[in-house]
């Protein structure tokens, strides 16, 4: 019987740097952690891509001069039109186009539903308005904590996004002393941490262009086709666009958003926009799977699994996690030889 020879002290040494690396991460999910290390990976990619794109320091000036200048156009260019599109939406009466349709969605509603269902609708827009102001008032302190949440999550994105960025501008001395193995092996672990991150979020793209892409054939061309016309529908295909990056909560809010602009038009086309949505919103859990898993070479059955297991360990922050988790421990196992 052929036997494998033993691990080797750097190959020991390698696996248990590995397994804390993986108690970490778990307990970076048990701590709510996860909007800063998201930021911090972001941070970290993102200067390793511009770096990379502009060149070594001891390049061509000129050509780097081009080059970061390009950067700068690009960043521009992308705060700029987030601003445009915001001063759009001020200037066309965004709060009083919402309260229209949803003045209009409640007459359609009135209008071809049962009385049982009619009789637990509000009067009018002004009414849900009114009753949206009391819940608030009666729910003052809630939505306090809720505020004060999101604030914590913010301050963390920012201190994540700065360790991200000074970890990645780290540089070493070419006089300094050789660095402990202990240490190349925690930068070896935040590298591929780094790179299943990129990679996750490359395929996250693809899936937000694909499920943007059925959403528009169904608003755009079907809809049309069959006589119906959607309020603000290129408004609600570029929603669901840039909310299909946020896993989960993004989907919740393009559905809800695209379900109350058709229920605008007829409460059966809001009713089977809704069960369209749920269809494409339980396909994409499975073509999640299938191109994240592609792009990091995670079989699809093991991504589910993974989705599975840390979702009921974690709840939403599990699920969200699970992505990069699997492709980290994937790329580790690869690189060790172990699969």
């Amino acid at each position: 019987m052929i036997t494998a020879p033993p691990p080797s002290p750097e190959e020991k040494l390698r696996l248990r740097s590995i397994l804390v690396a993986a108690a970490v991460l778990l307990g970076i999910l048990w701590l709510h952690l996860l909007s800063a290390v998201f930021a911090g990976l972001a941070g970290y990619v993102l200067y390793r891509k511009v770096s990379a794109f502009t060149g070594p320091e001891q390049g061509d000036w000129r050509n780097r001069t081009v080059r970061w200048l390009l950067v700068f156009t690009a960043v521009a260019g992308l705060v700029g039109g987030v601003l445009f599109a915001f001063e759009l939406l001020l200037k066309s009466g965004g709060l009083g186009r919402l309260m229209q349709l949803l003045a209009d969605t409640l007459d359609q509603i009135r209008a071809t539903a049962p009385q049982w269902v009619v009789d637990r609708l509000p009067e009018s827009a002004d009414a849900v308005q009114h009753a949206v102001s009391n819940w608030l008032r009666a729910h003052a302190g809630e939505m306090q904590r809720w505020g004060g949440e999101a604030l914590k999550i913010l301050v963390h994105i920012i201190i994540g996004l700065a360790i991200g960025l000074m970890a990645a501008a780290a540089r070493r001395h070419p006089d300094a002393a050789p660095s402990r193995p202990l240490i190349l092996l925690a930068q070896g672990r935040l590298q591929n941490l780094a790179t299943a991150f990129g990679d996750v979020f490359s395929a996250q793209l693809r899936i937000s262009f694909i499920n943007a892409s059925l959403t528009g054939i169904y608003l755009l061309v079907i809809l049309p086709a069959l006589g119906y016309r959607v309020p603000l529908a290129p408004t609600l295909v570029g929603f669901t666009f840039f909310a299909s990056l946020l896993p989960i909560v993004g989907n919740l809010l393009s559905n809800a958003a695209i379900t109350v602009a058709a229920l605008t038009v007829s409460m059966w086309l809001g009713v089977a926009s809704l069960g369209f949505l749920v269809v494409v919103h339980k396909l994409e859990y499975f073509l999640n799977a299938r191109i994240v898993g592609g792009r990091t070479n995670v079989p699809t059955y093991a991504m589910l699994a993974s989705m599975l297991v840390l979702e009921a360990a974690f709840g939403v922050a599990g699920l969200v996690a699970a992505p990069i988790y699997a492709a980290w421990v994937t790329r580790e196992l690869r690189e060790g030889g172990w699969v």
